[in-house]
This record gives structure tokens, sequence and C-alpha cells, in this order.
């Protein structure tokens, strides 16, 4: 019985190994392929912000509407924030790859792009990086503020949200590179914006977004 029982055992694990011999593993996306694939999400959820936006804002400039008004508010909101925090992830990835940086393309869809290897990266390159992000959400704000007449609630409402989505990402960011171009540690400064300091940030961005709303009131 112990005889027989040894050599069936021995009998599967040769089966099981040639099975595992012949089966083949399954092929990952490559990370080129994964960029596409997120790139294209995002840019599909941009178009869709700003086409909800277009057509409300034309439905109020046609028909004058209160409840279309409101309507290109609440669009308008939505759509300057998308697009100015995509802008501004999307410029970390440029500045990420133009300071030959070692990172990795993000597995799952989402907000972030990639994931930023601190232990392989220098303080210029994370300064690179980071800046990077300021600057496209600043060309958001530019391309927005020129772009789109300050004529309707709506329209007002896009570019100021934009502009606190600015204002939001470089409260929380600029505190960080100050304090890292003093310690050198980027990852242990980043480690301090807890939720705290995500909440104040965005009450303060908050406030200069309505106070922009009431400056620029058409």
């Amino acid at each position: 019985m112990n005889n027989k029982s040894t050599v069936e055992r021995s009998e599967e694990m040769n089966e099981s190994a040639a099975s595992q011999k012949t089966q083949k593993p399954t092929p990952q996306p490559s990370s080129k392929a994964q960029l596409a694939r997120l790139w294209g999400m995002q840019a599909l959820l941009a178009i869709l912000t700003l086409s909800l936006f277009a057509a409300a804002d034309s439905w109020q400039a046609v028909t004058g509407l209160a409840l279309a008004s409101g309507l290109s508010v609440v669009t308008g909101i939505i759509a300057g924030i998308t697009l100015a925090t995509l802008i501004h992830e999307w410029f970390h990835l440029l500045g990420a790859y133009a300071s030959k940086g070692d990172y990795d393309i993000a597995k799952h869809s989402g907000l972030f792009l990639f994931n930023w290897n601190f232990s392989n990266n220098s303080v210029s390159q994370f300064f690179m990086m980071s800046i990077a992000g300021s600057v496209g959400g600043a060309l958001a704000v530019v391309l927005l503020w020129h772009g789109i007449p300050s004529n309707s609630w709506g329209r007002v409402a896009l570019q100021s949200a934009a502009i606190a989505s600015f204002i939001n990402a470089s409260l929380i960011e600029w505190p960080v590179l100050y304090r890292t171009r003093l310690s050198r540690e980027p990852l242990a400064e980043l480690s301090k914006v807890d939720k705290g300091v995500v909440l104040r940030c965005f009450i303060a961005a908050l406030s200069a977004g309505l106070l922009i709303i009431i400056y620029l009131a058409p």
C-alpha cells in the first residue's frame, strides 16, 4: 500500500509538472499599452465633461432659463476641475519622463498615471517632475481664461474652478518642495501631507474659487 501510494503520488506530480510546462503564462500588458489606455480613458472623461458643459451653456444662451443657468454652473465647475487636474497630472508624467526618472505606469484606472520610485530617483528629478505638474495646471488656467469669454455664470464657474484646482494643488505641493529643498528627503516631506493638510488646502481653494466667481460675475 505504501509503495503503491508513493508511485501514484510520483505519477501525479509528474503529470502536474508536465501540465504546468504546457500552460502559457498570461501575457501582461506593456507599460506603453497601459499608458495609452489610461490616457484614452482620461481623454474621454475630459471630452465628456466639456460636452456636458457645452450643452448646458448652449441651452442657457438660447433659453435664458434659470434651470439652464444652474446646470451650466454645475457642469462648468466639474469641467474646470477635471481639465485642470488632468492636465496637471499629464504634465507630472511629462516631467518624470523629461527628468529620466524611474517610475512605473499605474496598473489600474484612476487619476494618477504613474508611481514614482523615490529610492531610485534624485532630488533634482523629483523637483522636475513636481514642478512640471504646476506648469501644466497654470497652462490649463491660461487656456481656459483666454479661450472662453467670461460672459455667463457657467463660463465664469468653469474658469474659477480651474483656478481653484490650480490653487489647491499648489497649496499641497509647493510646501513639500520648499521643505524638500531644505531636507533633501522628498518622500519624508510628502508623507507629512495628511488628511488635515488636504482638508485645509481644499477649504482655502474653495474660498478662493468663490471669490473669483464673485469678482468675475457677469
